[in-house]
């Protein structure tokens, strides 16, 4: 009798357990519907669209790939 009531509780308690995943599982799926991941964030890695170069250089590219020297420093 007792073995039976242990397996009893055990089908019991794996059944309990298969529909708490089932349910978070649902409520995960809803979340990530709701909120998309692929979007940036706003404020956080975004550039300003309206001017995409504002934090470019002034001035002539340098070229470092060739490993030639660039013009000698100016002194005051």
């Amino acid at each position: 009798m007792e073995t039976a009531v242990t397996i009893a509780a055990i089908i019991f308690l794996i059944a309990a357990g298969m529909v708490l995943i089932h349910r978070l599982n649902a409520q995960h799926a809803e979340r990530t519907e709701a909120f998309r991941y692929s979007d940036a964030l706003p404020g956080i890695g975004r550039r300003n669209r309206k001017s995409p170069r504002a934090n470019a250089p002034k001035g002539p590219a340098a070229d470092t790939t060739r490993g030639e020297p660039g013009p000698p420093p100016r002194r005051k």
